[in-house]
Protein backbone atom coordinates (compact mmCIF):
# COMPACT_ATOMS: atom_id res chain seq x y z
CA UNK A 1 0.00 0.00 0.00
CA UNK A 2 1.60 3.37 -0.80
CA UNK A 3 0.13 6.62 0.18
CA UNK A 4 -0.51 9.08 -2.70
CA UNK A 5 -2.55 11.84 -1.13
CA UNK A 6 -2.93 12.40 2.50
CA UNK A 7 -5.90 15.17 3.44
CA UNK A 8 -4.38 18.52 5.29
CA UNK A 9 -6.56 20.62 7.90
CA UNK A 10 -7.48 23.34 5.16
CA UNK A 11 -9.28 20.79 3.17
CA UNK A 12 -10.66 19.31 5.71
CA UNK A 13 -13.24 21.87 6.49
CA UNK A 14 -13.57 22.75 3.01
CA UNK A 15 -14.25 19.21 1.81
CA UNK A 16 -16.94 19.15 4.25
CA UNK A 17 -19.51 20.98 2.19
CA UNK A 18 -21.31 19.13 -0.92
CA UNK A 19 -19.07 18.51 -3.62
CA UNK A 20 -22.09 18.56 -6.74
CA UNK A 21 -26.24 18.79 -5.61
CA UNK A 22 -27.20 18.04 -2.52
CA UNK A 23 -30.62 16.27 -2.38
CA UNK A 24 -31.41 16.74 1.52
CA UNK A 25 -33.41 13.70 3.32
CA UNK A 26 -33.36 9.79 2.28
CA UNK A 27 -33.30 8.16 -0.81
CA UNK A 28 -36.43 7.19 -0.27
CA UNK A 29 -38.30 10.73 -0.21
CA UNK A 30 -36.01 11.77 -2.97
CA UNK A 31 -36.41 8.17 -5.15
CA UNK A 32 -38.78 10.93 -7.76
CA UNK A 33 -35.69 13.52 -7.97
CA UNK A 34 -32.97 11.08 -8.22
CA UNK A 35 -34.86 9.43 -11.18
CA UNK A 36 -35.76 13.03 -12.70
CA UNK A 37 -31.82 13.36 -12.62
CA UNK A 38 -31.00 10.31 -14.30
CA UNK A 39 -33.31 10.69 -17.06
CA UNK A 40 -32.34 14.22 -17.98
CA UNK A 41 -28.43 12.92 -17.87
CA UNK A 42 -28.38 9.64 -18.96
CA UNK A 43 -25.45 9.00 -17.49
CA UNK A 44 -23.30 6.13 -18.98
CA UNK A 45 -23.08 4.93 -15.15
CA UNK A 46 -23.49 5.15 -11.69
CA UNK A 47 -20.98 5.11 -8.91
CA UNK A 48 -21.72 5.27 -5.59
CA UNK A 49 -19.62 5.78 -2.30
CA UNK A 50 -20.62 4.91 1.34
CA UNK A 51 -22.54 2.04 2.82
CA UNK A 52 -25.70 3.43 3.46
CA UNK A 53 -26.26 5.50 0.23
CA UNK A 54 -25.05 2.08 -1.88
CA UNK A 55 -27.61 -0.17 0.12
CA UNK A 56 -30.19 2.75 -0.51
CA UNK A 57 -29.89 2.94 -4.55
CA UNK A 58 -30.19 -0.93 -4.23
CA UNK A 59 -33.07 -1.12 -2.26
CA UNK A 60 -34.54 0.97 -5.00
CA UNK A 61 -33.69 -0.21 -7.58
CA UNK A 62 -31.08 1.51 -8.79
CA UNK A 63 -28.32 -0.29 -10.37
CA UNK A 64 -24.62 1.58 -9.61
CA UNK A 65 -21.98 -0.14 -12.07
CA UNK A 66 -19.51 0.52 -9.14
CA UNK A 67 -19.79 0.42 -5.30
CA UNK A 68 -17.17 1.87 -2.81
CA UNK A 69 -17.62 0.81 0.84
CA UNK A 70 -15.73 0.29 3.77
CA UNK A 71 -18.46 -1.45 5.91
CA UNK A 72 -18.99 1.46 8.18
CA UNK A 73 -21.77 4.27 9.07
CA UNK A 74 -20.19 7.15 10.72
CA UNK A 75 -17.28 5.54 11.34
CA UNK A 76 -18.93 2.80 13.55
CA UNK A 77 -18.57 -0.84 11.92
CA UNK A 78 -22.11 -2.11 10.61
CA UNK A 79 -23.09 -5.58 9.23
CA UNK A 80 -21.88 -6.08 5.98
CA UNK A 81 -24.26 -6.43 2.98
CA UNK A 82 -24.16 -9.51 -0.10
CA UNK A 83 -24.46 -6.46 -2.78
CA UNK A 84 -25.62 -8.34 -6.49
CA UNK A 85 -21.94 -7.99 -8.04
CA UNK A 86 -20.01 -9.75 -10.50
CA UNK A 87 -16.66 -8.77 -9.00
CA UNK A 88 -15.40 -7.87 -5.50
CA UNK A 89 -12.18 -6.29 -5.01
CA UNK A 90 -10.31 -4.98 -1.73
CA UNK A 91 -8.36 -2.03 -0.90
CA UNK A 92 -6.39 -0.22 1.54
CA UNK A 93 -7.06 3.26 2.25
CA UNK A 94 -6.46 4.65 5.77
CA UNK A 95 -8.58 7.45 6.80
CA UNK A 96 -7.45 10.91 5.15
CA UNK A 97 -5.65 9.31 2.60
CA UNK A 98 -5.79 8.08 -0.70
CA UNK A 99 -3.46 5.20 -2.00
CA UNK A 100 -2.53 3.54 -4.94
CA UNK A 101 -4.45 0.60 -4.57
CA UNK A 102 -7.17 2.65 -4.31
CA UNK A 103 -6.82 4.08 -7.11
CA UNK A 104 -6.15 1.38 -9.31
CA UNK A 105 -9.67 -0.50 -7.91
CA UNK A 106 -11.44 2.37 -9.36
CA UNK A 107 -9.89 2.44 -12.37
CA UNK A 108 -9.51 -1.38 -13.12
CA UNK A 109 -13.47 -1.55 -12.35
CA UNK A 110 -14.04 0.97 -14.94
CA UNK A 111 -12.42 -0.88 -17.44
CA UNK A 112 -14.43 -3.60 -17.03
CA UNK A 113 -18.01 -3.98 -17.70
CA UNK A 114 -18.60 -6.04 -14.25
CA UNK A 115 -20.76 -5.00 -11.90
CA UNK A 116 -18.15 -3.84 -9.19
CA UNK A 117 -17.65 -3.87 -5.26
CA UNK A 118 -14.52 -2.40 -3.71
CA UNK A 119 -14.30 -3.03 -0.07
CA UNK A 120 -12.22 -0.84 2.01
CA UNK A 121 -9.88 -1.35 4.67
CA UNK A 122 -9.56 2.51 6.12
CA UNK A 123 -12.29 4.67 4.86
CA UNK A 124 -13.58 5.50 1.46
CA UNK A 125 -14.96 9.30 1.86
CA UNK A 126 -12.19 10.55 -0.16
CA UNK A 127 -12.97 8.42 -3.15
CA UNK A 128 -15.85 9.93 -4.59
CA UNK A 129 -12.77 12.25 -5.64
CA UNK A 130 -10.91 9.47 -7.51
CA UNK A 131 -14.15 8.52 -9.14
CA UNK A 132 -14.91 11.93 -10.81
CA UNK A 133 -11.34 11.91 -12.11
CA UNK A 134 -11.56 8.67 -13.77
CA UNK A 135 -15.49 8.06 -14.33
CA UNK A 136 -16.69 8.79 -18.23
CA UNK A 137 -18.32 12.23 -18.91
CA UNK A 138 -21.52 12.33 -17.75
CA UNK A 139 -21.34 9.30 -15.62
CA UNK A 140 -23.39 10.67 -11.81
CA UNK A 141 -20.94 9.51 -8.43
CA UNK A 142 -23.52 9.66 -5.92
CA UNK A 143 -22.01 9.40 -2.12
CA UNK A 144 -23.97 10.11 1.42
CA UNK A 145 -23.99 13.58 3.00
CA UNK A 146 -24.10 12.73 6.87
CA UNK A 147 -27.29 13.78 8.60
CA UNK A 148 -28.31 16.15 5.59
CA UNK A 149 -29.07 13.20 2.65
CA UNK A 150 -27.11 12.20 -0.43
CA UNK A 151 -25.29 14.29 -2.90
CA UNK A 152 -24.92 13.57 -7.03
CA UNK A 153 -22.38 14.66 -9.09
CA UNK A 154 -22.33 14.74 -13.00
CA UNK A 155 -18.86 14.12 -14.16
CA UNK A 156 -17.69 16.64 -16.61
CA UNK A 157 -14.59 18.33 -17.45
CA UNK A 158 -14.66 21.46 -14.89
CA UNK A 159 -15.54 18.98 -12.18
CA UNK A 160 -12.18 17.19 -13.20
CA UNK A 161 -10.73 19.97 -12.98
CA UNK A 162 -11.98 20.81 -9.28
CA UNK A 163 -11.00 17.23 -8.70
CA UNK A 164 -7.20 18.48 -10.08
CA UNK A 165 -7.18 21.10 -8.20
CA UNK A 166 -7.97 19.71 -4.65
CA UNK A 167 -5.77 17.03 -5.41
CA UNK A 168 -3.20 19.58 -5.97
CA UNK A 169 -4.01 20.90 -2.24
CA UNK A 170 -3.38 17.78 -0.88
CA UNK A 171 -0.27 16.99 0.12
CA UNK A 172 0.87 14.56 -2.46
CA UNK A 173 3.27 11.79 -0.91
CA UNK A 174 4.89 10.77 -4.29
CA UNK A 175 3.25 11.69 -8.19
CA UNK A 176 0.51 9.97 -9.58
CA UNK A 177 1.16 8.56 -13.11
Amino acid sequence: MSVVYQINSQLREKLHAPFGVLIKGSLAKNKEKLEEIIRKHRPPILITVGDIVSRDLLDHNFNPKIIIIDNRCMREKIVPRNFPVSKVVHAINPPGTITEEAIRAIKDALKTNKRTEIIVDGEEDLLSLIAVLQAPEKALVIYGQPKEGFVVIKVTENKKREVKKILREMKPLRKTK
